[in-house]
């Protein structure tokens, strides 16, 4: 029998050995099972989200933006489809590859859209990045056939904005630009969101919150490189209310034609309820440039122009009101007693003040002058005189009563209130006492007094509504996508200048007498068959030295062309229309703004009679 040898060392290193492994052993194992514990239980709603993601995708339609139509139911503002493309970043597998492709097949700028897939992968690489708006449909097509090729791409259809009309009344329909940070941060706006396009001025900015909409969304299923397999579900957004205005689209057309090649602005309202028939200001701009996002140079272009274009010289344009300023002194002097209808006043064709002399337009006078005669020959002296009997504050407080020195009420944003100095005012602003030489200017609309088109508007609306100063409108109702109409115009009275009739006829029939009376400043705007009241201005802007003004006005440089002024009526016993046009450096009013009234009339009449 073999003796079986055992050895306790030998033993004891084996059983150290084994204990090792185990350990080991159950080290691996433990970190694994924490690793997957930490992977499934704190990590896994992070993962199985950007599974889901993957897999789910949530797209925002946007609403259909409401449309802007005339008073006759005609189409200003509405909105086509537009095909913006857009990628994921998480889904381009190649990007250099990707954009050559595109750049093959689209006309592409692969810097641009680096830039902004750089700067939105970093944050939300799921969410997909325009690259691109407003493709057209042959690249629309090119970029559908190759779909399989082009990983990460999608197209997303969106209503885009669209002025059917171009430049036409772009001061009153107003343009869209992209909401800014300040504003999201403020909560100005409810349902909108970064990159979202708002109305900016006009109609689009007055009626942003019902012209919007509510955005809706789809839930679609994708492959692994974004492919759309299935549409999941799907809330419909609703599209913004539709905006009747109150314009009257032939005569707008007209207007906007009138002014063309000039600096001015046209304002034609109903006067005997306030609504806006038409509104013009030039230069004017076409509102579709902002659709598509415009350019740095382009916008600097635009608000540092001369020119102005973005500004509503109908609503913002201040402007010495000359010699139509006459009718608030005429109706202030009647009312005050200080001068009679019939008294009559002589005009040499010089006013003296002390050693200060005031010319009247006419070199060597009128004559005796009253009132009516005044009025349509626009005597400067009888105005100084009976200005001088009223003092500054008395023809302020009828120039107020009157609409002038507050804004008129029309909310297309940024209107000015003109200006109508008094003692105080002058005091307060520069810290000098008012001059009696200063009521003189104010007298026939110069000096520190200045007005808007609007006002000027609604001051001949006023003298022939009997006095009632209407808040000028330009929408006519709201209707909802439903049908229902909202917002629906009725006039509104923001005060009432209390002037006997007897004064207000007295005017009235002056006014007639300045269109249709031999010695009329206004003849040019005489129509056969239609009785049409008015009143001319001629305001100087930069007085010239004497010696240096050319005696032929048409060498006379442009800059220093005095403004040129009419505000009209008519019928003038029944009136339906009152009309201001300003033409910026145009010279006479007669002969300059006058036939531009004219045909305004004319149209409008015409377009009645016919429908």
């Amino acid at each position: 029998m073999k003796n079986s040898k055992f050895d306790p060392v030998s033993s004891e290193i084996f059983q150290k050995q084994l204990k090792f492994v185990s350990l080991f052993v159950l080290a691996i194992f433990s970190i694994l099972i924490l690793r997957l514990w930490f992977l499934q239980v704190v990590k896994g709603p992070v993962y199985l989200s950007k599974s889901e993601h993957n897999r789910i995708r949530l797209h925002y339609v946007d609403s259909s933006r409401g449309m802007i139509l005339d008073r006759k139911g005609d189409i200003l503002v509405d909105n086509r489809p537009s095909y913006n493309l857009y990628v994921i970043p998480e889904d381009i597998q190649d990007r250099t590859s990707l954009f050559s492709k595109l750049e093959g097949l689209i006309e592409f700028d692969s810097d641009q859209a680096t830039q902004q897939l750089n700067a939105a992968a970093r944050n939300m690489p799921f969410k997909p990045v325009l690259i691109k708006k407003d493709i057209t449909r042959d690249e629309l097509a090119r970029i559908e056939t190759h779909g399989f090729d082009l990983p990460g791409i999608g197209i997303q259809i969106k209503p885009q904005r669209r002025y059917s009309r171009g430049d036409l009344a772009p001061h009153v329909l107003g343009y869209l630009g992209e909401v800014t940070e300040n504003q999201l941060q403020k909560g100005v706006y409810e349902n909108i969101r970064s990159g979202d396009l708002i109305g900016k001025t006009g109609i689009e900015w007055r009626w942003q919150p019902l012209l919007h909409g509510l955005r809706g969304g789809e839930q679609v299923e994708v492959d692994a490189v974004g492919r759309k397999i299935q549409l999941i579900s799907r809330k419909a957004p609703v599209s913004g209310s539709d905006v009747f205005l109150t314009l009257d689209t032939d005569l707008q057309a007209l207007a906007n034609g009138l002014l063309r090649e000039k600096h001015g602005a046209i304002v034609c309202l109903n006067p005997m309820n306030g609504e806006v028939l038409a509104l013009a200001s030039s230069p004017s701009f076409d509102p579709n440039l902002f659709i598509k996002g415009i350019d740095q140079e382009t916008w600097k272009d635009m608000v540092s122009s001369g020119d102005f274009p973005l500004q509503n010289r109908a609503l913002t344009g201040q402007y010495p009101p000359g010699s139509v300023f006459k009718i608030v002194i005429a109706l202030a002097a009647l009312q005050e007693g200080v001068v009679t209808a019939d008294e009559e006043i002589f005009c040499g064709g010089s006013f003296f003040l002390g050693e200060q002399k005031y010319r009247c337009w006419k070199k060597y006078g009128h004559g005796k002058v009253n009132l009516h005669r005044a009025l349509v020959e626009s005597c400067d002296v009888y105005f100084y005189t009976v200005g001088k009997r009223l003092g500054i504050d008395k023809i302020a407080h009828y120039a107020k009563l009157l609409g002038m020195g507050r804004e008129s009420g029309l909310a297309l944003g940024n209107e000015k209130s003109g200006l109508v100095p008094t003692k105080e005012w002058k005091m307060r602003r520069w810290g000098v006492p008012w001059q009696a030489g200063e009521t003189i200017s104010t007298s026939i609309g110069q000096s520190f007094v200045l007005a808007t088109p609007i006002q000027m508007a609604t001051l001949i609306s006023a003298v022939f509504n009997g006095g009632v100063i209407f808040k000028p409108q330009v929408t006519r109702w709201v209707r909802k996508p439903g049908g229902e109409i909202t917002q629906k115009f009725t006039p509104q009275s923001t005060g009432k200048a209390e002037i006997k009739k007897e004064y207000l006829d007295a005017v009235r029939s002056a006014l007639c007498g300045v269109v249709n009376e031999p010695r009329g400043t206004a003849r040019n705007a005489s129509i056969e068959g239609i009785t049409v009241a008015g009143k001319t201005g001629t305001a100087q802007v930069i007085a010239m030295k004497k010696d240096h003004v050319p005696k032929d006005e048409e060498k006379i440089p442009w800059k220093y062309k005095d403004h040129a002024w009419f505000v009209a009526i008519a019928p003038a016993e029944a009136p339906e229309i009152a009309v201001a046009v300003i033409i910026e450096h145009g010279g006479h009013g007669g002969s300059a703004a006058a036939p531009l009234a004219k045909k305004l009339i004319e149209a409008y009449m015409a377009g009645r009679d016919q429908g």
